[in-house]
């Protein structure tokens, strides 16, 4: 399928300050059944490779709206021939990239593709909530839940965004794909997926939990697994042997030197100069050792290391590699045989240049719904999908969105009355972006 941006013939006609008006009281008078369908996703808890029955739910919301629909089962194959892709550890089986189109009649106005990602990070012990992660709750104007801010309320407000236009009696002019993916949250290969398979456009936008701000410039991701060898012996002859267990930390240790080392040339890379830790090493996972009464012989970590735009995941992974290759023994003077490997994430930050159109359409939306407040920016050290749209297709891709609070922790949580503003903004950004017409 090839969905390429063609300029309109004709621009649609401008969009009034009447039309403005119904569209925002359009969103106010769907907003109790956004809500209600943004829980219904919250309940679906759609962790990696368990996506099928939240993406059932935006299957069936797309398909009653009229879009075109397309799904497929990622590929691992095809995806390992393009050099952005993660490496994939799971099966894809089920794993599928949800896209239902919108086609004017005649295409006069710009191209858009929204996205948001369906997947979520795991929940952890659910005795830590405060109540189920999957309940949905609404407590002091905040829906709770795990994915209700990272980024169902996002994946929400762009269909209910939608529906204002219609409600108020308006068509788009132009050629909109709203995008469901999974794996955002490891590797970037739903929305790559959908890249390969086709699908552009004139510009992007992503409703990602920004705190009603626009993401200026984020970092690059590599995912990895260190493993490091011991020697195993009876806890009664311990320093005969070699603890792997002990030896990784004395590995960690040396790659939070590397750390320490890319965090101080921030200065060097524009939008991260004022961040205090721009480059975070995360040791987020760890196993080893057979047996309670045995000195371990191996241990196994995976980590998650941040990289600026500019530089290039190879790049990274070389400097990371040396280094570990450069390490033969610990303090103790113990042989250490430490190796990594790849598993997730090889993504690379990118930057978003003041002065686009799409971020001025976007800037003249956000004032007209935050009743007259100038849209911010800000760099943030976290992933981001948008570096497939800008650095593999050349397309702006504005990541905005609501506030949240606690996202990837517990008692993760959207603040409505946000979401209500985002929703506003996206589709007055729809209007003027993509034009409108009388229904």
């Amino acid at each position: 399928m090839t969905t390429e941006g063609t300029a309109p013939a004709t621009a649609p006609g401008p969009l009034t300050q009447d039309r403005r008006e119904r569209i925002l009281q359009a969103v106010d008078a769907a907003f109790d059944e956004q809500i209600r369908f943004t829980q219904e996703l919250v309940r679906h808890p759609s962790v990696r490779t368990r996506e099928a029955g939240a993406q059932d739910l935006m299957y069936e919301a797309m398909q009653s709206r009229g879009l075109e629909m397309d799904r497929w089962e990622l590929d691992p194959e095809e995806l390992a021939t393009h050099h952005g892709a993660g490496v994939v550890e799971v099966s894809y089986e089920g794993v599928d990239t949800v896209v239902g189109t919108y086609s004017p009649d005649v295409e006069r106005g710009r191209s858009l593709i929204l996205n948001g990602h369906i997947d979520v990070v795991p929940e952890g012990p659910e005795e830590q909530w405060d109540r189920s992660p999957w309940d949905a709750a609404i407590k002091d104007g905040w829906l709770y839940g795990r994915g209700a801010g990272d980024m169902k309320a996002g994946l929400a407000a762009n269909l209910f965004a939608l529906d204002a236009l219609r409600a108020a009696g308006l068509k788009p002019a132009g050629r909109i794909h709203v995008e469901s993916v999974p794996e955002e949250e490891c590797t970037g290969n739903g929305t790559l997926s959908a890249l390969m398979r086709g699908y552009t456009a004139d510009a992007v936008l992503i409703p990602e939990p920004e705190e009603d701000m626009l993401v200026r410039a984020n970092v690059g991701v590599i995912w990895f697994r260190l493993r490091v060898a011991g020697n195993p012996t009876h806890p009664r002859e311990m320093k005969s042997g070699f603890n792997a267990i002990d030896a990784l930390y004395s590995v960690v240790a040396r790659l939070r030197e590397l750390e320490e080392r890319w965090n101080a040339q921030k200065a060097e890379h524009r939008y991260f100069e004022d961040l205090d830790h721009p480059i975070n090493l995360n040791l987020g996972k760890i196993n080893g050792g057979d047996w309670g009464s045995s000195v371990p012989a191996w241990c196994e970590a995976d980590l998650r290391i941040a990289l600026y735009p500019g530089v290039s995941a190879d790049e990274a992974w070389a400097e990371i590699t040396a280094l570990l290759a450069g390490i033969t023994q610990d303090a103790a003077g113990n042989a250490i045989q430490a190796a990594a490997t790849r598993t997730g994430f090889y993504a690379e930050g990118y930057v978003i240049e003041e002065g686009s159109e799409a971020e001025e359409a976007l800037r003249r939306a956000h004032r007209a719904a935050f009743d007259g407040k100038e849209l911010q920016s800000f760099t943030t050290p976290g992933y981001l999908d948008g570096r497939i749209f800008v650095q593999y297709a050349g397309i702006p891709a504005l990541t905005y969105g609501p506030v949240s609070e606690r996202i990837h922790g517990y008692d993760e949580r959207v603040e409505l009355e946000s979401v209500r503003r985002i929703t506003k903004s996206i589709a007055l950004f729809i209007a003027e972006w993509c034009g409108v017409e009388d229904a």
